[in-house]
């Protein structure tokens, strides 16, 4: 399938913040108005949120990166891949955009990542949409994700025979299937060996122990959260999720009570695809109501 057929789907302009190593970091910027972030996981990019960032751009700043090593970001085959560089990247983007006030979005390891630099910097957020993800030491690690960490199998499996991105697009759906102009956009950045460096960098960075380098940084993120929890938040939740199951979600109803929360019983880990308009429609009203609270409480 062309390019030009999923690039319809991402009618985008592409803009790119240099990084002080030389790597550039992509991300669209479209619309004005209050700052909505979306931050992707693995192994998908900001095309992704391509339908949110088009359901929201007509009043919001709609904003969505691509981590390094992801999507049509730079993607050096030498780089500290690490959870603590992502959060750092991000945290960069928003200082060059100047955003306050943000409404943040986050996805599977967008949740650490965009929570991370979140509990760093509570101030800058206004709402956060949580759509089946983690921000605190695995609860659990699926088999399927356990395989991959063999050091014989995992690089090999994932870089070799791409057998992490490809069956991602079918594994992750559970409602419908994905169309072939969807496959083809979520796949088109990672053909070939290396540029499915991120993808595995991002395997290798669960800790599967507390002696992994990981395990106290996100115990960190967890605390953090508390700084966060005034926030109005919304939970969306793809309830056949087999990676971030309900035990996450029900992880994060107590870390936030006051939470919305909106199950999708038949919808899979990519919430987004797999139950499309009932997530654009539940974020567009979140989004619409917070906004309009926060305009009514100051009085403009």
């Amino acid at each position: 399938m062309t390019d030009e057929l999923w690039r319809g789907e991402y009618p985008f302009q592409s803009n790119f913040m240099e990084l002080d190593d030389g790597n550039r970091l992509h991300y669209v910027d479209e619309g004005s108005g209050p700052p909505v972030l979306m931050v992707h996981g693995n192994p998908t990019w900001s095309f992704y949120y391509r339908h949110l960032v088009q359901s929201l751009q007509d009043r919001y700043r709609a904003i969505a990166v691509d981590h390094v090593g992801c999507g049509l970001s730079s993607k050096p085959q030498r780089y500290p891949y690490t959870l603590t560089q992502h959060i750092q990247n991000l945290t960069l983007l928003m200082e060059h955009l100047e955003l306050d006030g943000v409404h943040l979005v986050v996805h599977d390891w967008g949740g650490p990542i965009g929570l991370g630099m979140a509990g760093k910097f509570p101030e800058k957020i206004r709402s956060l949409t949580i759509l089946n993800t983690g921000a605190f030491p695995p609860l659990y690690i699926p088999w399927r994700i356990f395989a991959l960490r063999f050091p014989w199998l995992g690089s090999l499996a994932i870089r070799r025979l791409n057998l992490f991105a490809g069956p991602a697009t079918r594994m992750t759906m559970n409602r419908t299937k994905l169309s072939g102009i969807a496959k083809a956009g979520l796949l088109a950045p990672y053909k070939g060996y290396a540029n499915r460096v991120a993808i595995d960098a991002f395997v290798k960075d669960i800790p599967f122990s507390k002696s992994h380098h990981v395990y106290n940084e996100l115990v960190q993120i967890e605390r953090n959260l508390n700084h966060l929890a005034d926030n109005p938040i919304q939970l969306i939740w793809g309830m056949q999720d087999w990676c971030f199951s309900s035990k996450c979600l029900s992880k994060f109803q107590e870390l936030f009570p006051a939470a919305n929360v909106l199950k999708i019983a038949d919808a899979g880990h990519y919430v987004l695809e797999d139950a499309k308009a009932d997530v654009l429609t539940a974020i567009s009203a979140f989004l619409d109501t917070t906004t309009t609270s926060v305009l009514t409480a100051s009085g403009e």
